[in-house]
């Protein structure tokens, strides 16, 4: 078997590796020995430590500040078709021990041992995403592994993400296998969607707050919600499917309210189901002047904090949103906050929390929180794969009377 090339790391710097860490930055490697300008993305190569032994198997991201991303515990295996089928196979053998329908996350990056690359399962219908350089490179050797573990009638990849153009990465949305229609059919939680995957957010869906969504209408029957950051309704829709006497849906996009109405009405819930059209604290604001009260609101925003160094502006926002979210809320009420940043820890959305509940004179007690769920399994060496985290709150006391 032809060995890869190698690539020696620093003193030390084997030390996260040994520890089941996945990436190697470029400060770790011993340039000397081994110039990253020697490689191109894509390249696999053999990780060694200073002593000369050979550590694990990774591809090369030679431009990036994660110069390297490990595929591999064997040094010298080879990035193929093979490899995926294997961990495919391993990432559906997990999938199906926890879901009987095909509506999940096949593949979620280092936590199935190929970083980089994501792919959503819709029944029989497969959303890929690529988004470093290297994993790129081997995009045949993965559609051909996917193709022939699942047979799909059509795979997207959806090369548009925000990584990707931070990298300076091409945008394309091509189908690579078989024909995609932009709406296709899932379900959640007993209740059918559609999503829009060719020009939706992200896959076309967010399966992660699956499990969030189900214990939301635990608490829905007979109540009025407010569903801010709607997208195409996942947790309004459900909201109403369990009972909500009212649902107001809001969003900034006005595709995203169009496949609210169309999936209220796949569910028989269009009576219920109501959209409002505008900037999330623009149209919050403007229902707290109404005098507009929500027996739930939830907030499920986009990440406010992309990068570690938009800290303390990203959780500024966040105060912001979830003030406004405890002056709509009606006595009693129930407010759903979730944040999909992973530099916002569990314990800054806390804090969050509790210092809006205070400037708004009201008392919050936590009943339930919430993470992602198995589709998106956690590595237990890399922090980076837990970023989802929500709180059920009951607030009580007059939240309407800070100004």
């Amino acid at each position: 078997m032809l060995k890869n090339p190698e690539l020696c790391l620093r003193k030390g710097a084997d030390r996260r590796l040994r520890g089941g860490h996945c990436w190697v930055y470029s400060n770790e490697v011993d340039s000397k020995r081994t110039p990253l300008s020697d490689y191109q993305a894509g390249d696999a190569v053999t990780l060694y430590s200073v002593s000369g032994e050979p550590l694990a198997s990774a591809y090369m991201e030679p431009q990036s500040l994660i110069c390297a991303r490990v595929y591999s515990a064997r040094p010298d295996a080879v990035l193929d078709r093979e490899l995926f089928t294997d961990r495919i196979g391993a990432a559906l053998q997990l999938r199906e021990a926890f879901f009987d329908k095909p509506f999940y996350r096949l593949l979620y990056g280092d936590s199935d041992g190929v970083s980089g690359a994501v792919v959503d399962r819709f029944g029989d219908y497969l959303v890929v995403q690529l988004n470093t350089a290297g994993i790129e490179r081997h995009q045949d050797a993965l559609i051909q592994a996917l193709d022939a573990a699942l047979d799909p009638a059509g795979i997207l990849l959806r090369c548009d993400s925000r990584a990707r153009r931070e990298q300076g990465l091409q945008e394309r949305v091509e189908v690579v296998r078989g024909d995609v229609p932009e709406w296709v059919e899932l379900e959640e939680n007993g209740v059918s969607f559609e999503a829009p995957l060719l020009s939706g957010q992200k896959t076309g869906w967010f399966y992660d707050h699956r499990y969030n969504r189900a214990r939301l209408q635990h608490y829905c029957s007979g109540r009025r919600v407010l569903d801010v950051y709607s997208y195409i309704g996942g947790w309004g829709v459900q909201a109403a499917a369990a009972g909500a006497s009212q649902v107001l849906c809001v969003d900034n996009s006005a595709p995203a309210l169009e496949g609210v109405l169309r999936n209220a009405a796949l569910n028989g819930v269009s009576q219920q189901v109501m959209t409002s059209r505008g900037k999330a604290d623009q149209v919050m604001s403007e229902l707290r002047d109404a005098g507009e009260r929500f027996d739930i609101v939830v907030l499920d925003p986009p990440a406010f904090i992309q990068r570690r160094r938009d800290h303390a502006k990203g959780c500024k926002a966040y105060r912001r949103i979830n003030e406004l979210a405890m002056q709509l809320l009606a006595p009693g009420g129930m407010l759903v906050s979730a944040s999909c940043s992973m530099h916002l820890s569990e314990a800054d959305l806390m804090e969050v929390l509790r210092g809006a509940a205070r400037r708004r004179g009201c008392e919050l007690r936590i009943v339930e929180t919430g993470s992602q769920a198995q589709d998106h399994p956690l590595h237990p060496a890399i922090a980076e794969t837990r970023y989802l985290k929500a709180y059920f709150a009951v607030l009580s006391g007059d939240s309407r009377s800070a100004g």
